[in-house]
């Protein structure tokens, strides 16, 4: 696997550094376009509105448009925005797993311990796994600020995207607007259905039936002699940087001390303020 982004699990004064790496891979058979004549590949070009040239994707810009004004947007404005440039992932909150809706869920990414110990990245995944906790965290990918859920799989950590809100929408049906009864006989009918379906969820019990039947298809086609040559050309990776180790205990106490002063303050705080006001 190739890393896709690295950077560092922060909470407190904690820092994990990581790299992501995509935790889920398409399967789909890969199909091009092609003129049905002489089989000739249909391609999309890039082309400019303005001067009629193909545009290479090195000089495409992105703009934004209201309707009634518009700004071209370059990769340096986009370089630097705060978000963009911030190589964290911040933990926000610690939640009760079963807190997090499954509807949320989006894209998931394994992360790879990045530093010379694992101890640190070992003791956020323990601490997970024995309080039963899902991190809701916060960072930045592909120009995009992300919100995830950071739970433990399989002695990993996984970084699971979640969708934001607002994107989730309503379901209103109208005709689930509670006036449809069901009578405990169809009830107990209905959960005897189920209970002879009943078994532990295996996943790798299942395959894509159509998946399996297009690849059929196309050994068929092989073997016929109906067949092409492609050539396919794939770009280098830039080399990676090394993430700073740091001191975990020192990291550790200093942050608990911190979070007992914030305590001890906005208590004290709390306290001044109820005494000011018996005063008066």
């Amino acid at each position: 696997m190739r890393a896709i982004w690295k950077g560092a699990v922060t909470f407190g004064l904690v820092n994990v550094p990581v790299k992501a790496y995509s935790a889920t891979e398409d399967h789909d058979v890969p199909l091009h376009q092609v003129h049905d004549a002489d089989g000739g590949r249909i391609r999309y070009r890039r082309v400019c509105e303005v001067c009629g040239e193909t545009v290479p994707f090195e000089h495409i810009d992105k703009s934004y448009d209201d309707g009634e004004h518009a700004v071209v947007l370059t990769r340096s404005d986009f370089a630097a925005l705060p978000a963009e440039s911030n190589r964290e992932i911040e933990v926000v909150e610690f939640v009760p797993t079963d807190q997090v809706d499954p509807i949320l869920f989006d894209r998931t990414y394994y992360l790879e311990p990045d530093s010379k110990s694992p101890k640190a990245y070992v003791l956020l995944r323990r601490t997970l796994e024995e309080t039963d906790r899902t991190a809701i965290v916060k960072f930045a990918l592909r120009q995009r600020t992300r919100l995830a859920a950071l739970r433990v799989r399989d002695e990993v950590l996984a970084l699971q995207t979640l969708l934001w809100a607002d994107e989730i929408r309503e379901a209103a049906f109208p005709a689930l607007d509670g006036s449809t009864t069901v009578s405990d006989k169809e009830l107990a009918m209905s959960a005897q259905l189920v209970s002879s379906y009943e078994a532990d969820f295996e996943p790798g019990d299942y395959t894509d039936d159509y998946q399996v039947q297009l690849r059929q298809l196309i050994d068929a086609k092989i073997e016929q002699g109906d067949t092409m040559d492609p050539a396919e050309t794939f770009g280098e990776q830039p080399p990676e940087e090394d993430a700073e180790v740091v001191d975990l205990m020192e990291a550790l106490r200093r942050s608990v001390d911190s979070q007992k002063k914030s305590t001890k303050k906005s208590s004290s705080g709390s306290g001044s303020s109820q005494k000011r006001k018996k005063t008066g």
